[in-house]
C-alpha cells in the first residue's frame, strides 16, 4: 500500500519550485545585464541558453512521463518533473555569479 501525501510533502515540493523560480529569474538578470556588457558572460552563453532549454525539457517530461507509468504520486510525478530543470537552475546560477559584473 502506497502512503498518503503529507503536508510536509507538499511543502518539500513548493520549496524546490521557490527555488527553481528564484534562481532562474537570478539567472536572467545576469544574463540580461551580459547582453548589456554589466556583467561577465562568455560569447557562447546565448547558444547555450538556447540549447540547456531542449535538454532539460526533454529530460523533465521523460521523468516525469516515467514516474506517471510507474504509478508514483502526484508530489512525486512533480518532483521528477522538476528535478531536471532545478539542476539546470542551479548550476547556471552558481557559474554564472562566479563571473560576477564586468568592471572596466
Amino acid at each position: 500500500m502506497k502512503r498518503q501525501t503529507t503536508l510536509f510533502d507538499l511543502m518539500q515540493l513548493n520549496a524546490e519550485v521557490g527555488m527553481m523560480l528564484a534562481e532562474s529569474q537570478a539567472v536572467m538578470a545576469m544574463r540580461v545585464m551580459g547582453w548589456g556588457g554589466f556583467w561577465s558572460v562568455t560569447d557562447r552563453e546565448n547558444d547555450r541558453m538556447m540549447s540547456e532549454k531542449t535538454e532539460a525539457a526533454f529530460q523533465s517530461m521523460t521523468r516525469a512521463g516515467t514516474a506517471m507509468i510507474t504509478g508514483q504520486q502526484p508530489h512525486e510525478i512533480m518532483k521528477a518533473a522538476i528535478q531536471p530543470l532545478r539542476s539546470k537552475t542551479r548550476a547556471n546560477a552558481k557559474r554564472l555569479a562566479k563571473r560576477g559584473p564586468k568592471l572596466g
